[in-house]
């Protein structure tokens, strides 16, 4: 069993759980958590399941376990709060989302970071676009000690933290930024998990807050626009001009932070929903 490196922040009556992507960690959310926290919010970091130890760790969950992670984070939080707002970068705001198709009464408002229903950003490789294989990969036991490589600029635009980022990660320590690559199984997973929640989005009636980097090098714009013309609540856009993948730690996480205050307070207040493009 890996160590545990959730986080929580005791603060006001409003609740927000954050989840982080595949094959990250809490450390890429801890910022906005700490931002939120100063804004009254109480904050938890969920740690997925699988995560934060060796590939071999990962490689024995499934999706469905991340899923239940995430699930079982938030009925812990609600238990503590009066509204649960989710948000997750990456896979981790398409689990965010699964959350709030599949549990709309515990989901009070989504914050959907560089969603990632597709790895087709401009730095992802083209034979890592063939991802559709890996499925049947998986089930006929091929590659299972096969990753795609993390290649620079790692979702980052911020040069300087890029280098502490990169580091840490190629230094092998999992818990401080993730694995330095994307296992093909796991992978497999995460193509499972994007195929449930795109046919669900629908079902998403919870306010959203769609944040995604205009340049990112991971997931293009079209994520976030498949969320913003598929799901049935209320929704925002904001893209950011300054960033890549990582936005809740590059350049603009400031910018995030606020934004997604300003977000989670007014659906707290019960004011109008806020405008559509941003």
């Amino acid at each position: 069993m890996t160590a545990s490196h959730e986080f929580f922040y005791a603060g006001g009556p409003q609740g927000v759980l954050l989840v982080h992507g595949l094959t990250g960690t809490p450390a890429e959310m801890r910022v906005l958590g700490k931002g939120l926290h100063s804004a009254g919010f109480t904050v938890h970091g969920v740690q997925l399941p699988g995560h934060c130890g060796t590939v071999d760790d990962l490689l024995q969950t499934t999706w469905e376990q991340w899923y239940e992670g995430v699930e079982k984070a938030a009925e812990q939080l609600r238990t503590r709060v009066d509204t649960l707002f989710v948000g997750g970068l990456s896979m981790g705001a398409v689990l965010s989302l699964a959350l709030a198709a599949r549990r709309p009464e515990l989901v009070s408002g989504v914050g959907v970071y560089g969603a990632t229903f597709r790895y087709d950003g401009w730095n992802i490789p083209a034979v890592a676009k063939l991802s559709f294989v890996l499925p049947w990969f998986k089930r006929l036991g091929i590659g299972r000690d096969r990753m795609f490589m993390e290649e620079p600029p790692y979702g980052l635009r911020d040069e300087r933290l890029r280098a502490q980022i990169s580091a840490a990660m190629l230094s092998g320590d999992s818990a401080a930024a993730g694995l330095p690559g994307n296992p093909w199984h796991a992978l497999a997973e995460m193509g499972a998990l994007s195929k449930w929640t795109r046919r669900h989005l629908h079902q998403v009636t919870a306010p959203c807050l769609v944040v995604h980097a205009r340049e990112d090098d991971v997931a293009s714009l079209g994520n976030a626009e498949l969320v913003m013309t598929r799901v049935s609540g209320p929704r925002e856009l904001v893209i950011l001009d300054d960033s890549y993948h990582m936005i809740t730690i590059d350049r603009e996480r400031r910018e995030v932070i606020r934004r997604s205050a300003a977000f989670f307070t007014a659906v707290s207040a019960g004011q109008p929903a806020l405008p559509e493009v941003a």
